[in-house]
């Protein structure tokens, strides 16, 4: 073989594996963004405190967590309309922003039970979440985690995650649970007078449900870079 062109093909094949090299550093440092979600009117409360819980043990997990946070206490949207229209509403100017630009690799979703029932926030969150399903299903490889908080141990906590869960599944979500023992989600109680710091066991739950949607958020970034 010529020398030269044995010189310029090895230089090509050198600037084609830096460059690979280059790419895969890129995709490696890229953030991994994580919503989190609290559903109850109550701002800054029981549910939001276990919510940023487990975004704070999500982080813990790579330093390529980003987390990002909204509470709906306070704020005012309705849910899904008979015609399918809406007036501007915090769900449009507020939550709809941070659902899209740019879609969470993972959401961690936390709703009080009430009369072992999600909150009437959490169910219009739900309805108005048709904004990201169609035409197409925005939210089809984010990974999803539920929390919920009760006023008992054993209070509806397992019956609203499932609901959030079934919700979730319409959007092709991929839907985990935490470690054991946090198999389906999150369980909290709110028995020490909105001292949600007391409840060890719940609090465990809701880190071991943060730490599980991270890694899965990021494996999932993982496999859509190999594709």
């Amino acid at each position: 073989m010529d020398r030269r062109i044995f010189v310029s093909r090895t230089l090509a094949a050198g600037a084609m594996a830096a460059g690979l090299t280059a790419t895969a550093q890129a995709e490696s440092n890229e953030s991994v963004r994580i919503l989190g979600v609290a559903c109850s009117p109550r701002k800054g409360m029981t549910t939001a405190q276990s919510i940023q819980t487990a975004l704070e043990a999500a982080k813990t997990v790579s330093e390529r967590i980003h987390v990002a946070f909204v509470d709906f206490g306070g704020l005012k949207f309705a849910g899904q309309s008979a015609d399918g229209t809406f007036e501007k509403d915090d769900f449009s100017e507020v939550i709809l922003p941070l659902l899209t630009d740019p879609v969470p690799a993972g959401l961690i979703i936390g709703s009080p039970v009430y009369f072992r029932n999600l909150s009437s926030l959490c169910m219009a969150f739900l309805e108005r979440l048709g904004a990201v399903r169609s035409p197409r299903l925005l939210l089809a490889h984010t990974t999803v985690g539920v929390l919920s908080v009760g006023a008992y141990r054993n209070g509806g906590q397992e019956l609203v995650i499932a609901q959030i869960q079934a919700a979730m599944l319409c959007h092709h979500a991929k839907i985990v649970g935490g470690q054991p023992a946090a198999f389906q989600g999150a369980t909290l109680w709110n028995n020490w007078g909105d001292d949600i710091s007391k409840d060890t066991f719940g609090l465990e739950s809701a880190r071991k449900l943060g730490a599980r949607v991270a890694e899965e958020a990021l494996e999932s970034a993982k496999k859509a870079g190999n594709q």
